[in-house]
């Protein structure tokens, strides 16, 4: 089957900071597992080896780059990602579930950053995508001051914080902001998922979003 075929088996799961996307994906998987559907997870940044280095790199506060610079750094590490492991996984008909893509860079860097400003930077965006878009974006959606309370909670159990959750909470809100644009913008694309309901009241919308999926 010819790749571009493949585009609607790649689906993005977008969102703040403690919206609880990583656990609804692994959620989703696994109901799709049980469909009998071969299913890839992965996540950006740093789903390769290159991309682990990234994401140390970016995330960890050891340095602290420029704008411009973490831009730069999101991108190789989506072309490295998609080269190595989507596009693969596409190939041999696998579905691939990915955690962060493209909107996440249109969200945080160039919204919430505002490199955005007098500059068109989406051509550059494609570029790093190799080709591969999403069909289905998931964009799991709560408030800023909720989601950053999540994140303090989990920081408080132990789990190591990054530099981007550390942000002060206008920087989330602009990006929660920049989601809700990106969802007006391609209604077709991106589903709104409210992300401030209960773990299994959550999963079972994605359980209905993908058998609709599945039947289209």
């Amino acid at each position: 089957m010819a790749m571009n075929n493949q585009q609607g088996k790649l689906i993005t799961f977008e969102g703040g900071d403690g919206c609880g996307k990583s656990t609804q994906l692994a959620l989703a998987s696994q109901w799709l597992g049980e469909q009998g559907i071969e299913v890839l997870e992965t996540r950006q940044p740093g789903a390769t080896p290159l991309g682990a280095e990234l994401r140390r790199l970016l995330l960890s506060g050891e340095y602290i780059p420029v704008p411009e610079c973490e831009l730069f750094l999101f991108l190789a590490d989506r072309a490295q990602h998609v080269r190595e492991v989507i596009q693969p996984a596409l190939a041999q008909g696998k579905w691939v579930l990915c955690d962060r893509y493209s909107d996440s860079t249109l969200a945080y860097q160039l919204a919430a950053r505002g490199l955005s400003e007098g500059v068109d930077l989406k051509p550059m965006l494609a570029f790093a995508e190799v080709g591969c878009v999403p069909k289905h974006t998931f964009w799991l959606d709560v408030p800023a001051d909720i989601a950053l309370k999540r994140v303090r909670a989990r920081t408080d159990m132990g789990e190591e914080s990054t530099r981007l959750d550390e942000e002060a909470l206008s920087f989330h809100e602009r990006v929660r902001d920049a989601f809700a644009m990106l969802a007006k913008q391609e209604p077709q694309r991106i589903v709104r998922i409210d992300a401030s309901a209960a773990v299994d009241t959550i999963h079972l919308q994605f359980q209905t979003h993908f058998k609709n999926i599945l039947a289209a």
